[in-house]
């Protein structure tokens, strides 16, 4: 516990300061000069052996190394702490000054959640629940929506939090785990939930009513990798054929397949989303996503799924662009085609830090296309500079929800636009 509650449960206090009003007890028969805070961050970012004969057990070994680094790659210190502790401290974590921070006020503010979880609604936001998209609505309510019969009329295209992630996501692979005319599901699992994941008790529930499934876990998902160990093993033994992804990559796409035997034949059934297939988060982060049944995106999802489980070396698709092969180029080209006078480029993303792209991106300011971007974390482009990037325009929303989709807009909205949504960052 971070912050310890007092008797009369209102108010709380830091643990160190609790720990410094008694170290008369804890250090007997000393004299204590003086004493300071201090938070060490270790080396966490640890290489997996992509050649290893068993991806899981090298990604196991990894996490055992990162509870037990010993190796400091950052400082931080209560703002007065005396020069000659903070020598100390460099000299027996062997750190240099450039990794030295100190720090006005608490150290490490996540244990500000504690305070967040506690039952006082009168100092939070309004709960906000989800709506449903209105073609996945029932017309009476309590009554069944048939989601494969929607799609056969259309796309439906889903904006989470703001539209339910459960009647919309969730309700798409469950129904499908359902179905007795579905005979295959397939799935990539980025970051599920520590706890609780209504799609991956789907997809259990699908291999246990004799379904093929897939489900491609990626083991690498930094900081999930113990909770995606576990549901992969849970998968496994109910019959799911789980797969850890392609070698040397980190399988980030969030897409499901569900393939159909209807009438007039097989038909294929997809979402293709920017967020993660995470209940949790689903209500936090903002996201958008589509379901469809449009035949080449399926014909598309079909492929790419037997690429990622090695059935296929296909690396050209209808609609679909996937990394690395075809979106960096791509996306270079949507660029190029807007580098003129009246061109227009607008783009949401997490991360702008890719070179190649930033560069495409000033030689069409300067050919005269007008940009606006909307970049809520790391942006290495500079907007704004006369001659290079006067068109160029770069802001952050910052609000309730965690801004994570990705949208990119290439053209005039109405007159020639095209769209891509996705789950990729401006990268290297």
């Amino acid at each position: 516990m971070r912050f310890l509650v007092l008797p009369d449960g209102e108010r709380f206090v830091p643990v160190e300061q609790v720990i410094a009003a008694h170290l008369g007890s804890l250090f007997s028969g000393m004299q204590v000069q003086a004493q300071y805070s201090f938070r060490v961050t270790r080396q966490t970012d640890f290489n997996t052996d992509d050649g290893a004969s068993d991806l899981l057990v090298a990604v196991e070994s990894v996490i055992r190394m990162r509870k037990r680094s010993p190796l400091v790659v950052r400082l931080e210190i209560e703002k007065g702490m005396s020069a000659w502790v903070r020598e100390l401290l460099v000299r027996e974590l062997e750190l240099d000054d450039t990794q030295v921070y100190p720090v006005k006020g608490p150290l490490d503010l996540r244990g500000l959640w504690a305070l967040y979880a506690l039952d006082r609604p009168d100092l939070k936001e309004e709960p906000f629940t989800g709506v449903t998209a209105p073609r996945l609505a029932p017309a009476t309510p309590g009554h069944h929506v048939d989601i494969f019969s929607v799609l056969r009329k259309g796309d439906v295209l889903v904006h989470h939090p703001y539209e339910s992630f459960a009647t919309s996501v969730e309700a798409f692979v469950d129904q499908a785990a359902d179905d007795p005319t579905v005979l295959a599901i397939k799935q990539t699992l980025y970051r599920t939930s520590t706890t609780e994941s209504p799609i991956v008790k789907a997809l259990i529930r699908a291999a246990e009513a004799g379904k093929q499934v897939v489900a491609l876990v990626e083991l690498k998902a930094r900081f999930d990798e113990e909770a995606n160990i576990a549901w992969a093993r849970a998968l496994e033994e109910a019959g799911v054929h789980v797969v850890y992804g392609v070698v040397g990559l980190k399988t980030h796409a969030k897409t499901s397949l569900v393939v159909r035997q209807e009438a007039a034949g097989i038909r294929l059934y997809g979402h293709i989303g920017t967020g993660n297939y995470n209940p949790d988060t689903a209500r936090i982060y903002e996201d958008v996503g589509v379901l469809t049944a449009n035949t080449h995106l399926g014909s598309d999802l079909t492929e790419l799924f037997n690429y990622l489980t090695g059935y296929s070396q296909r690396r050209d698709y209808r609609k679909l662009l996937v990394a690395p092969v075809t979106l960096r180029p791509r996306l270079l080209e949507l660029i190029a085609g807007q580098a003129h006078e009246g061109g227009r480029i607008t783009i949401k993303v997490n991360n702008l830090a890719d070179p190649q792209i930033i560069d495409a991106l000033y030689d069409a300011s300067q050919a005269g296309c007008q940009m606006d971007f909307i970049v809520r974390s790391v942006c290495c482009l500079r907007p704004g500079v006369p001659g290079l990037s006067e068109r160029i325009r770069v802001r952050s929303i910052v609000g309730r929800y965690l801004e994570h989709s990705r949208i990119s807009r290439f053209g005039t909205p109405g007159v020639d636009a095209v769209y891509y949504i996705g789950s990729a960052d401006l990268m290297v």
